[in-house]
């Protein structure tokens, strides 16, 4: 055998492994030098195109759960519309940007071509509506008014249409059950605002580009619970916008239901009877200014006096919700802002405030009672009462001699509380008060009945109203003395007199400041659901509530529900044979003192009224009537703006929405059948699991089921009817109030 000697193959094999260590050196170099060419010599142009593929999310938004009455009727829910929409990306890889394609899109919707184009460009700081301030990745809705006809001329003909879609989608929709309104209650949506978004990026709700949001009313108290979660589909695109990949994808949750304690029969019939009066009393002629009365804004509160439930809460001027869903046009918007439009999106209930006139008085004899003054104490009901120069007068210069509170508060009687106001002025030191804190009993009780601050009532932006205390009398003064002192006078005008009086000393506590406070009148300003609260805790035995319309929150499968319960935030600062006096007392006006007149007829043995009328006088207007009532269940608080008196204006109407709840018919007799809402609702609607709800028949107007019949209290040409005279006072009660004047000047006492 022979052996070949290894020396011959060990060259060949030592050059195979030089070559091979020399070809992976050679790339190991040249990928180096790449790496090094990428990273370094062209790493930041390379970065740059890099950072251009990001992760862009496009949204569904979240179906809105429903706003619903008490019994479930929908306030506020969702319709199905034809909505018209462009994917801004498909339109910038066309030729010319897509104007073709919307100019296409513009003749088949009725549009002119500029306004559909204006609608596609995004919103920045200089570009003014219409604009799309949602993300360019969202399709954007053209208009939400598509016709099936449109609909399908768009889908059939879709290569003429790249980048536009016509799709069924959810909008809001305000129905106004049964002709009710309820618009401030409710309030509006609009789109999402930059700033929002980032004030709410790090809390337990943040917001999506794409969300309506709630801007006033319950969609804005309330707009977390029932915006839900939308759901969102995140895609990878390149530096171009053009999609690579996509992430990830987060189904929609829908919103929960709100139920509130609205009725929306008694909210229309509140409605009605508020506007109805209103165009009554600008046919009646105030002879004071020698015109007719403008009756230009009002409000009514209907609450359940032991829970402080609302059960309708109207405000007038009022507006259509709608004319917000889709967006609003600037005609429309200029009508409810404009100077002359009268601010219908105010909601007086809560945000009009005026001097509360004799309504006032529950508040001053609770002050008196405190201050020690017996009830049955004989307090003279003269005339007029004289502080100093000043004469002030009792209405129509009536007397009723010595009596007692509950009388004075039952017949109005304007003297005794001047005179009971005027003492506790004097023990208090007068203009210059005693060193120490001031008792100051009629200011302290204003503020132990809620005055001055908010309710609570569960909407936004509740005004205070106003307690011209002595404290605020120094802020005030101290806000507005150069002014005073620039424009008043000595012997000018009536203005330029108080400003002069004013410069000099308008931060003490006059005499004047005070009398003309404990009736009600001055710079004391309530609200009406202020008086709600007031008057409901009268009835219920001194128990202040906190208003609130919210009545519970379901989930939108019906499964978690989470009711929103009564809360009460004090007590009346007087005791219970008090509070029964006050109850006689003002029970005592509905039957023979000054709402006698409006309420005759009603079946007081059967459903007890009480009520209390008031008819504030303001400076350079006509008077604000004010009528606060309750029976056992209910308060019922009407105010209207420069409409003369308590139970002139407003008795009719208050008398009517009485009748409505408790089926009240024109001859006395009470028609269960007819009554609307004779006790307050306790049970919720119940929703089912696939979201749909249970709810009653929807009247097609419960005015004209339940009010068909005039009130025999007044006849129909709105006079007064003959008066009567009560038992042992030879007086006439039954009268309607006129408004009176007393001493113009604010006294220097």
């Amino acid at each position: 055998m022979t052996n070949i000697p290894e020396t011959g193959r060990t060259p060949r094999v030592q050059i195979r492994l030089v070559v091979i260590q020399i070809l992976v050196l050679s790339l190991l170099g040249t990928l180096g030098g790449r790496l090094w060419y990428l990273q370094i010599r062209e790493g930041a142009a390379y970065q740059k195109e890099a950072s251009g593929n990001h992760v862009q999310q496009v949204v569904a938004p979240a179906v809105r759960g429903a706003i619903l009455d008490a019994r479930g009727v929908p306030l506020a829910d969702n319709e199905t519309r034809l909505v018209v929409s462009a994917s801004r990306t498909d339109l910038l890889k066309q030729k010319d940007d897509g104007k073709a394609v919307l100019t296409k899109l513009a003749g088949v919707l009725g549009m002119s071509p500029e306004e559909v184009m204006l609608k596609v460009r995004l919103c920045d700081a200089k570009t003014p509506q219409p604009c799309w301030n949602g993300s360019p990745y969202q399709p954007i809705p053209i208009t939400d008014e598509a016709t099936a006809k449109q609909a399908l001329q768009i889908r059939e003909r879709s290569e003429d249409f790249p980048g536009i879609t016509a799709e069924p989608e959810a909008v809001r929709r305000y129905p106004g059950p049964g002709k009710s309104n309820t618009a401030q209650v409710l309030g509006y949506l609009s789109p999402v605002t930059d700033d929002e978004i980032q004030q709410a990026k790090d809390g337990d709700s943040p917001y999506l580009r794409s969300d309506m949001v709630g801007r006033s009313g319950l969609e804005r108290q309330y707009d977390k619970e029932l915006r839900g979660k939308a759901g969102v589909t995140r895609y990878e695109v390149d530096n171009l916008g053009r999609v690579i990949g996509q992430a990830e994808s987060d189904a929609a949750e829908p919103g929960a239901h709100l139920v509130t304690s609205i009725d929306s029969r008694v909210q229309r019939v509140a409605e009605y009877e508020l506007d109805k009066a209103m165009k009554t009393a600008r046919q009646q002629f105030d002879k004071i200014t020698g015109e007719n009365y403008k009756a230009d804004s009002g409000a009514v509160v209907v609450m359940e006096a032991k829970t402080g439930r609302v059960v309708a809460m109207a405000s007038a001027p009022t507006y259509d919700p709608n004319v917000w869903v889709g967006g609003i046009s600037a005609k429309d918007y200029k009508a409810l802002t404009g100077k002359n439009s009268d601010y219908p999106l105010l909601n007086r209930a809560i945000q009009g405030q005026s001097a509360p006139g004799s309504t006032f008085k529950v508040v001053s004899t609770a002050a008196a009672v405190e201050a020690g003054y017996a009830w049955d104490g004989g307090y003279p009901c003269t005339s007029s009462y004289s502080v100093g120069n000043q004469v002030f007068k009792n209405f129509e210069g009536e007397s009723f001699g010595p009596i007692s509170l509950g009388r004075a508060l039952e017949v109005s009687c304007d003297t005794v509380f001047y005179g009971l106001a005027h003492n506790e002025w004097k023990k208090d030191g007068g203009i210059h008060p005693k060193k120490g804190q001031p008792k100051d009993y009629f200011f302290k009780a204003a503020h132990q009945f809620g005055l001055g601050k908010e309710t609570g009532v569960d909407l936004p932006n509740e005004v205070t109203g106003r307690v011209p205390d002595r404290q605020w009398k120094q802020s005030y003064w101290e806000a507005n003395k150069d002014a005073w002192c620039k424009s008043g006078k000595k012997d000018g005008s009536y203005v330029e007199m108080i400003a002069y009086e004013n410069c000099l000393e308008g931060n003490q506590m006059r005499a004047g400041d005070e009398i003309n406070y404990s009736i009600g009148q001055g710079d004391t300003l309530v609200t009406p659901i202020q008086e709600a609260v007031i008057y409901g805790a009268i009835a219920n035995g001194g128990t202040m509530y906190t208003p609130t319309i919210g009545k519970a929150v379901i989930s939108a499968d019906g499964k978690t529900v989470h009711e929103i319960k009564p809360k009460s935030h004090g007590k009346l600062p007087i005791n219970q044979a008090a509070i029964k006096g006050m109850d006689e007392a003002l029970e005592g006006v509905v039957t023979r003192g000054t709402a006698a007149w409006k309420f005759g007829g009603w079946p007081q043995n059967k459903i007890p009224l009480h009520a209390k009328t008031g008819t504030a006088e303001v400076y350079g207007k006509q008077t604000t009537s004010w009528l606060a009532t309750y029976s056992e269940d209910y308060t019922v608080i009407m105010t209207i703006a420069q409409a003369g008196t308590g139970s002139g204006a407003s008795g009719e109407a208050v008398r009517n929405i009485y009748n409505a709840m408790y089926g009240v018919q024109a001859d006395g007799s009470i028609d269960n059948k007819k009554a609307l809402l004779p006790t307050p609702e306790k049970n919720l609607p119940k929703v089912r699991t696939d979201g749909t709800i249970t709810s009653p028949k929807i009247s097609d107007d419960p005015v004209k089921d339940v009010l068909s019949s005039p009130s025999p209290s007044a006849p129909a040409d709105g006079t007064q009817p003959a008066a009567t005279t009560s038992p042992g006072t030879g007086n006439s009660n039954t009268r309607r109030r006129r408004p009176r004047r007393r001493g113009s000047r604010r006294m220097l006492t």
